[in-house]
């Protein structure tokens, strides 16, 4: 069982950047949160990986209609999406699979959200 959906891009890292952000805009998601995990863990612990982005993706509306259904879901959130260098002139974009994510609460609306949301972020990949 998988729980994201990813794509292998060939071309710059900080282009796939800019367009898995576009991609996500263009499909009603703002980025909440951008972390540079291969600077941050450089920083802080002296490891060196390959260029490695995860973009916190959140369409509000969405959000908003889960937060209303099932009011603890807000430690599944924001929708994950990450860049990540595979190898040299390859970079891999994989965002979460809020359906497989969303399983563990038994709640019939939220599955909805969820498959809606599921949809989205898979066409956002999908058009990178």
């Amino acid at each position: 069982m998988s729980y994201y959906f990813a794509k292998i891009v060939n071309a710059p890292f900080p282009d796939v950047v800019a367009r898995a952000k576009a991609a996500l805009a263009e499909r009603g998601f703002g980025i909440l949160s951008e972390i540079d995990v291969a600077q941050t863990l450089k920083a802080k612990v002296g490891a060196n990986l390959a260029p490695y982005v995860i973009l916190g993706a959140c369409n509000p509306h969405h959000a908003s209609r889960a937060l209303q259904v099932e009011d603890k879901i807000g430690v599944m959130l924001p929708c994950n999406v990450i860049v990540r260098q595979a190898t040299e002139g390859s970079v891999e974009v994989a965002a979460v699979d809020p359906v497989k994510s969303m399983q563990a609460v038994q709640n019939p609306t939220l599955a909805e959200v969820a498959a809606t949301v599921q949809t989205l972020l898979r066409q956002a990949v999908d058009a990178i």
